[in-house]
């Protein structure tokens, strides 16, 4: 079995399999109340991992696009990751985490709202007509249940017999 530390080791060959963290340590002061310790278990056993090595783990998957499992030897195991971060995405601490990183940004006058754009890549796009345009009567919109329904008629939708003596 491997060991896994929050350190991050630099290769002297160069390797770019094993990365240094996303995060500033200014950046991560910023942050780090927004990520609450994990308590050790009252009966023992393995010690909980380390809130900041859970963070730069998740960053360093969302950032490279690569699988959980792919996670370097380095950082806390894939699985933990990923439960802290369902965990905390559930939260809404992203947003949180974001928006105060974004502020600091923008108060050191870092970001530049002129060059700023919209990023269409999560909104889908309908193909075809534009949803305001008028159906032809061959494309007339329907209910799913309209011919269905008379035809296939569901179990809940039917009386149910009533037994009587």
């Amino acid at each position: 079995m491997t060991t896994r530390s929050c350190v991050a080791s630099k290769s002297p060959v160069g390797s770019k399999t094993e990365p240094e963290f996303e995060l500033t340590d200014e950046q991560w002061n910023l942050i780090s109340g927004l990520f609450p310790d994990v308590p050790p278990r009252p009966k023992g056993g393995r010690p909980p991992a380390p809130v900041r090595a859970c963070v730069e783990g998740i960053l360093w998957i969302l950032r490279s696009g690569a699988r959980w499992k792919d996670l370097p030897k380095h950082f806390p195991s894939s699985t933990t990751c990923w439960r802290r971060h369902k965990e905390w995405t559930e939260a809404g601490l992203w947003e949180q985490a974001w928006s105060r990183l974004v502020r600091k940004l923008d108060r050191c006058g870092r970001i530049k709202h002129e060059e700023s754009f919209a990023d269409g890549t999560f909104s889908s796009a309908k193909k075809g007509a534009k949803r305001s345009a008028r159906p032809n009567g061959a494309k007339a919109l329907r209910s799913w249940c309209s011919p269905m329904a008379m035809d296939f008629p569901s179990a809940l939708i039917r009386p149910v017999p009533v037994l009587t003596k």
